[in-house]
């Protein structure tokens, strides 16, 4: 009886607010049911705009992330084990430093900054934002990398490798990443959310992305932004059942081909 309570308490308490968002982006401004507001979403150009500019930060960050996080993960748990304690450490400042802090260095530094260097980093959101979404992405990829390197036996994995004449490069790609695949797809998936979630770097720097657009439009017609919040969770969703299917799918599909 207990577990059922908490059950039901848990599903108000989260699903709730997510049912009455939902029906509240069905509200259109004259008061009336219907998909005017997810209709002004479609074909709003602006908030279009930024929608792709944050989808071309979210891939950009993801790739940078991983090709730094991975190797550095596996280097440190077969070659630096000792340092993997301080390691861990320094991946937790991203979270620790407020980003309004580093929102107002940024700010402070492209107004400062040389011409030659503004004209290269400050030239658009993507090559302005994405170095520091990296950063922030940091302690999340590290820890998700982490556990799933942790989860398989590495050395043998790499002695076996490399005893077969495979590089580091095909080790990294042909090895370790089929095994620690959800890993991967973890770290990715929250590198995503949070370019789609980030906003105030983002506004601090006068760049117009999806999550500055969301709050823009949230002051001009509340019905809009919730159907722009309700839209990011059901894609946010859609990703994360996405990672536990292709995740057991290939569980599967390794015990398969052990029996």
């Amino acid at each position: 009886m207990w577990r059922v309570t908490i059950l039901l308490l848990a599903a108000v308490f989260f699903l709730g607010p997510l049912i009455a968002a939902g029906r509240f982006s069905f509200i259109q401004e004259n008061g009336k049911d219907g998909w005017g507001n997810y209709s002004l979403v479609l074909h709003d150009s602006a908030l279009g705009g930024a929608l792709v500019t944050s989808i071309e930060i979210a891939a950009l960050t993801t790739a940078i992330m991983l090709v730094l996080m991975v190797p550095t993960v596996v280097w440190v748990r077969l070659r630096l084990p000792r340092i993997a304690i301080w390691v861990e450490s320094i991946s937790v400042l991203p979270i620790v430093i407020p980003p309004i802090v580093m929102g107002a260095g940024l700010a402070s530094l492209q107004s400062h900054a040389p011409p030659g260097v503004a004209n290269v980093l400050f030239s658009s959101p993507v090559t302005a934002l994405t170095p520091f979404y990296v950063i922030l992405a940091l302690p999340f990829a590290y820890r998700s990398l982490d556990v799933g390197v942790r989860a398989i036996d590495l050395r043998t994995l790499v002695d076996a490798a490399r005893s077969l004449g495979a590089g580091w490069a095909t080790l990294i790609v042909r090895v370790i990443l089929p095994n620690v695949r959800t890993a991967v797809l973890t770290a990715a998936s929250l590198a995503i959310a949070l370019v789609l979630a980030e906003v105030v770097i983002a506004e601090l720097l006068l760049y117009d992305t999806y999550p500055v657009e969301l709050v823009n439009q949230g002051q001009e017609n509340a019905g809009v932004a919730v159907a722009l919040s309700v839209l990011s969770l059901t894609i946010t969703w859609l990703l994360l059942f996405a990672i536990t299917f292709i995740g057991n799918r290939s569980s599967r599909g390794r015990v398969a081909r052990l029996v």
